[in-house]
């Protein structure tokens, strides 16, 4: 068991558990979430670089981070869209309800590649638990969006999300397969790359909002309060990327434990966000989250 790489994935779990509720709670445009998000984690990658003197990437490897940021940048700013998706009545999907299904995608899309691709859960043996892991993760997301009372207009705005989302999963896939492929590095000296990627495409959105809508985000004060969230996903983004590594925990064992953030960003989004539960929802819900936090915690125990 590497101890250092569970460190790293705590990280993880802490900063995506607050993060996408603190975007819901701030609220704005999705693109003043995106820029908030992207530019506090620039902030925090400048701060360690210069703080820990770790030289800039260069060649393949940083346009490998690079791109890597800017991919999940793309798909952020979808689920963030996603977060404010609204049915007929007028009630907004949130990230409780957005967050479990964006999670179900990007676990099955990294552990798929980083067993197929790269080898990770070696043995058959750890190959088959580790499936069924995943298997019950994705039953835990699907009961966390249960709903005692559907009504047509909750079944039409999930079946949108879902495509925003199913979208939304290109760039998440190529923001944990990209850095498995740089050479000579590792997750703390790709980390200001990355941010550097995410920073350029939430700045070109934001100037595209600002020419196309006539709307400038650069002088809405919810745009700098979202910078604050963008340090929780700096913590998150860094002990993923971190944990992730093939030295660590592998993109399979190190992106699953990651995801049990989920925990958190469904209960704090229905806490904070004030969204109405019954004693069966919350059941449900709890049964949901239980089952995701036994199947991640195997996970660690599989040999690669």
């Amino acid at each position: 068991m590497n101890m250092l790489g569970l460190f790293f994935s705590l990280l993880a779990i802490i900063g995506w558990s607050a993060y996408p509720t603190l975007v819901s709670y701030f609220g704005g445009k999705p693109v003043q979430g995106i820029f908030g998000a992207t530019w506090g984690t620039l902030i925090v990658a400048i701060v360690l670089s210069l703080v820990t003197g770790m030289p800039m990437l260069h060649g393949s490897n940083f346009w490998l981070a690079f791109l890597s940021g800017a991919a999940w940048a793309f798909g952020n700013v979808l689920t963030i869209m996603a977060f404010g998706m609204k049915d007929q009545e007028g009630n907004a999907l949130g990230s409780a309800k957005a967050m479990p299904i964006s999670t179900a995608f990007q676990i099955t899309a990294n552990v798929v590649w980083g067993v197929l691709m790269l080898g990770n859960w070696g043995p058959v043996s750890s190959k088959t638990y580790g499936f069924v892991a995943v298997v019950i993760i994705l039953i835990g997301a699907y009961l966390t969006t249960y709903q005692e009372k559907k009504s047509a207009g909750n079944k039409e705005l999930l079946t949108k999300a879902v495509g925003v989302l199913l979208i939304a999963q290109v760039g998440y896939s190529l923001y944990g397969i990209l850095p498995q492929y740089t050479k000579g590095t590792d997750g703390m000296h790709m980390f200001l790359a990355q941010a550097m990627g995410m920073a350029a495409f939430g700045l070109v959105l934001g100037i595209y909002e600002v020419s196309k809508n006539n709307n400038n985000i650069f002088t809405q004060s919810v745009t700098y309060k979202q910078i604050f969230s963008g340090f929780f996903f700096a913590m998150a983004a860094l002990g993923y990327l971190v944990s992730a590594q093939p030295a660590m925990l592998g993109l399979a064992t190190g992106f699953v434990l990651s995801q049990v953030s989920i925990v958190g960003a469904t209960i704090s989004g229905i806490i904070v966000m004030r969204t109405k539960k019954t004693g069966k929802e919350w059941l449900v819900i709890a049964i949901g989250l239980v089952m995701i936090v036994i199947a991640a915690a195997v996970t660690v125990f599989l040999k690669n």
